[in-house]
């Protein structure tokens, strides 16, 4: 009988594997009569069911070890399929594990209610200040819905605000010019996926990373969608964005109120649009604070002068 076994997508390969596959020749050896044809993610295997549970049983156990560690050896594995080495309880908080194992948590409060929320509405709004984990929380949802087959695609955008008129004056084609906006949620990416993935992913249109205005006439179905730092789009660009969502499809809108580049006369799209979204049915809106913040603890303490500086200057003119 045959059998496909699929592994996690945020596995280390190299480490899992081992050095000239010794991992995987210790498990043959342990299971004689089962036939392996191993390939990156995908394991293929052949035997009666009976020995087949017990290698997958196996395999499993190992494949959890290296979710939580990065890499195994084979002393490690032996001791594991001998009950010597137990397996770490994961952390309930848990999102995903990331490249080389990395485990990537919702540390906060709210970073856990964006959690939750997200298995319940299709549209959210994370709102709060720098270094809170908004687009962080936001895009290891989105790993973690691609890993699990929830939807087909990734889709990450950001207003180029800067660029403006400016843009074709930059160098480069125009991947080269729009790409400095974007590097954020690149960062994020490659602490969730192993490059090598990440990069399979990105050549087959499976994740994709766009500036806003290439939005406009898409439907983006069966996806989780990302808007990023939408504080600086007008009202008509976040309503555009809003109702490109598709059946199947996930959003999640992130921005800060307090750092907006528009000129002065302009609405924030962001602003606008929770004030007429946030009582809709299905929609979600997560208020960060400087609580969140996981960055260096200095941020905090930064973020909070210029909130009493502004506080103070609002009172003055007052």
């Amino acid at each position: 009988m045959d059998r496909l076994i699929e592994l996690n997508e945020s596995l280390d390969t190299a480490g899992f594997y081992g050095v000239n596959n010794r991992n995987i020749l210790f498990l043959r050896n342990l299971h004689p009569q089962v036939r392996i044809v191993a390939r990156d993610y995908q394991i293929k295997v052949t035997g009666n069911d009976d020995e087949l549970e017990r290698f997958e049983h196996n395999l499993r156990s190992m494949e959890r070890f290296c979710l939580q560690h990065g890499t195994i050896t084979e002393t490690q594995l032996a001791n594991i399929i001998s009950g010597n080495q137990p397996i770490e309880q994961l952390p309930d908080n848990l999102i995903l594990h990331g490249a080389q194992g990395k485990p990537v948590i919702a540390r906060t409060e709210n970073q856990q209610k964006l959690v939750h929320d997200f298995q319940s509405s299709d549209l959210l709004f994370a709102i709060g200040p720098a270094g809170s984990g908004k687009t962080y929380t936001a895009i290891a949802l989105a790993v973690k819905a691609l890993k699990n087959k929830e939807v087909k695609r990734i889709i990450l955008s950001r207003p180029a605000v800067e660029a403006g008129e400016k843009l074709g004056f930059l160098p480069g084609d125009m991947k080269e010019k729009i790409d400095p906006y974007l590097q954020p949620l690149y960062d994020a990416l490659e602490e969730m996926l192993p490059r090598q993935k990440l990069n399979e992913y990105m050549e087959k249109g499976i994740i994709q990373i766009a500036p806003l205005a290439f939005m406009r006439g898409r439907t983006l179905g069966n996806a989780v969608v990302i808007l990023d730092e939408a504080q600086n789009t007008s009202v008509q660009q976040i309503k555009m964005f809003l109702t490109r969502l598709g059946l199947g499809g996930k959003m999640i809108v992130t921005g800060d109120l307090t750092q907006i580049d528009l000129p002065a006369q302009q609405k924030s799209g962001l602003k606008d649009a929770i004030e007429k979204l946030q009582s809709v049915q299905g929609i979600s809106v997560v208020n960060f604070t400087e609580k969140d913040i996981v960055r260096h603890p200095l941020v905090t303490r930064i973020i909070r002068a210029y909130d009493n500086q502004h506080s103070n200057q609002t009172q003055d003119n007052q």
